[in-house]
């Protein structure tokens, strides 16, 4: 197990590692905001379910990266839990060119399911140390 420096103030220090967990965490939910609430997506495409896993991938990885960063990942499972539905609504009430679709909050919800296992891998809930992935 490798030390962990602190400050002055006895709180670990952000490593460089870390840091970019943070920011990759930021931009992924930025991603999703722009891919849930663009006015105009892009198409269906040819591809079947490909909607569906892009949605669980923008409500995923949010949550994996959170684990990561050693963020309290479990919150933003939770918020993205809330988000799935949410989201949804907006798109079916707000934006004339999108439709609420509940399989769309069904794909987010599986997405957070499986980022949340991600994080709990990554963050060493589970006693024993995250691997090395």
């Amino acid at each position: 197990m490798r030390p962990v420096s602190t400050s002055t103030t006895g709180r670990p220090v952000q490593t460089g590692r870390r840091r970019l967990a943070v920011v990759l965490t930021v931009v992924a939910v930025l991603v999703q905001l722009v891919v849930l609430y663009d006015p105009s997506p892009a198409g269906g495409g040819d591809i079947p379910f490909a909607d569906k896993v892009v949605h669980a991938l923008v409500f995923g990885v949010p949550v994996a990266l959170a684990g990561w960063a050693r963020l309290r990942w479990v919150w933003v499972a939770v918020l993205m839990a809330v988000h799935a539905p949410v989201s949804e609504i907006v798109q079916g009430l707000a934006l004339p060119t999108r439709s609420g679709d509940p399989f769309d909050v069904a794909a987010d919800l599986i997405g957070v399911v499986l980022g949340a296992l991600v994080a709990r891998r990554l963050s060493g809930v589970s006693g024993a140390p995250p691997s090395r992935w």
